[in-house]
């Protein structure tokens, strides 16, 4: 069973105790369209939607590869969307690369204790460049899952299969009898080139998703039940 980080699990989302405060080139404070289309840029798992120069674009590239280039691509991506303010971009940035500020799905923890009970061996593969598993330790699920390949530390990221080959490698599983459940159709969709099952899911807020977790591994049949919450 392997899932991804970013958009499933877990989401870096609005949050009025950080985010408000920060202003763009006028000095106006960021509205709640603008806030959005920011994170969307800062987490989009593959495209940013937004043009930069060729030395950013490459750093954008290989952003989940390095963190050096991870946060040199970000901070121009902010200052590209009007956080101009160094000292704001430089604060926005650390809470982007800091997992206790990313908030868990509502169904996060159940379905990884309840896969755990079934006996299930679970795997996270995401494209990230610092260390998420702080996230999961505080959320007490760091024990329920088997392996965390970061693509950090893996040195490739998805949709390259090699990653996928690795997590199969790892749990003890062939890629026929591996389920990936992500948010993208571009980098968790590619598992199906190995053969993998792949749910999709939606990185909206987690207030809008109580339960999609659940119903993606119910719709494979690994939890019995959980298709009938509400």
């Amino acid at each position: 069973m392997f899932f991804d980080y970013s958009g499933t699990l877990f989401r870096l989302q609005q949050d009025e105790s950080w985010l408000n405060d920060f202003t763009d080139g006028g000095g106006e404070p960021f509205d709640l369209e603008s806030r959005t289309e920011v994170l969307r840029r800062l987490t989009a798992p593959v495209d940013g939607g937004i043009e930069l120069a060729p030395e950013f674009q490459q750093a954008w590239d290989r952003r989940d590869l390095d963190p050096e280039q991870h946060r040199k691509s970000n901070l121009e991506v902010l200052r590209l969307s009007g956080v101009t303010d160094r000292a704001q971009a430089e604060a926005l940035y650390a809470r982007l690369v800091d997992p206790l500020c990313w908030t868990p799905y509502p169904d996060t923890a159940e379905v990884l204790q309840r896969l755990r009970d079934q006996g299930v061996r679970i795997a996270v593969i995401s494209n990230i460049a610092f260390d998420i598993r702080p996230a999961f330790q505080r959320l007490r699920v760091h024990e329920l899952v088997d392996e965390y390949l970061l693509s950090y530390l893996e040195g490739v990221i998805k949709p390259d299969a090699e990653i996928f080959r690795r997590a199969c490698a790892r749990v003890g599983v062939e890629p026929g009898e591996a389920l990936m459940i992500g948010d993208s159709a571009e980098a968790d969709g590619a598992a199906a080139e190995l053969g993998c099952a792949v749910e999709l899911v939606e990185p909206v807020p987690t207030d809008q998703r109580p339960d999609a977790l659940l119903k993606a591994v119910t719709a494979r049949g690994l939890l019995p039940g959980a298709a009938e919450r509400g």
